[in-house]
């Protein structure tokens, strides 16, 4: 059964996550990567995770994607405490509101452009044909339509992550989980994936969170939230969600 997630009356974030902590192991080779994050991301925010190895960053990350649970705490989202589903119950809130890109693209290196964006939609057991319509549609989202019939071998590092992005986002999610986007690209091509995400994210009001080392690419988002040592150690409001930011 998918979890009910219908938006909450009180106007409630989307995603809150309320004195989280995250232990990997027990007694003295314990770690505490997560000392109590309090966090709030409002729909259609676009926030950038900043901070060095080690600080908790891509842990938080990973209970945002609903890949991991919090040792303590609440994560909400919609106001539905997710940490009390089970695993085929976050599966399933996974599936169908949330899009992940990674920094190595993760493409399936035999198949075309648009088989490996189907590739989500035989995964909910969607027809041929509507597979094909939708995937074409995400395709032509990020400017790639006429590239659909090339594999991966035959595509830069920019249109590989554009693709990425086309898979992510073939089935509406809600939210866009980006880890290190940019990290194996050019400047340029970097700029480039980074303005795609800020018009999917204002055109089409997804949420994004992305993970980065680069000031320059965080600059692109609405929000900064820089973790250290397992805690949020400060929040940067750049602009609001929605408006038009330079």
């Amino acid at each position: 059964m998918t979890p009910d997630v219908t938006p909450d009356p009180l106007n409630q974030p989307l995603i809150a996550l309320r004195g989280v902590t995250k232990r990997y192991g027990v007694g003295a080779a314990a770690f505490q990567a997560l000392k109590g994050i309090d966090l709030e991301v409002a729909a259609g925010d676009f926030l950038a995770v900043m901070g060095p190895s080690g600080s908790g960053k891509s842990t938080c990350m990973n209970i945002l994607g609903c890949l991991d649970v919090p040792t303590t705490g609440a994560f909400l989202f919609k106001g539905v405490n997710v940490e009390g589903l089970d695993r085929v119950q976050r599966s399933l809130l996974r599936r169908r509101y949330l899009g992940f890109v990674f920094q190595g693209f993760n493409l399936l290196a035999r198949t075309t452009a648009l088989e490996n964006v189907e590739l989500p939609l035989v995964y909910r057991g969607e027809p041929r044909k509507r597979r094909h319509d939708l995937a074409m549609a995400a395709l032509d989202k990020v400017g790639l339509a006429d590239w659909r019939d090339h594999t991966p071998a035959e595509l830069s590092g920019g249109q590989l992550q554009r693709v990425a992005i086309a898979r992510a986002i073939v089935t509406h999610p809600d939210v866009l989980l980006a880890d290190e986007p940019t990290g194996n690209l050019d400047s340029e091509r970097s700029i480039e994936i980074m303005q795609l995400l800020t018009d999917l994210n204002r055109a089409s009001g997804i949420t994004v969170l992305m993970v980065t080392h680069e000031a320059e690419m965080a600059a692109f988002a609405n929000t900064i939230v820089h973790f250290k040592d397992g805690r949020v150690g400060g929040v940067e409001t750049l602009r609001r969600p929605g408006a038009d930011g330079a």
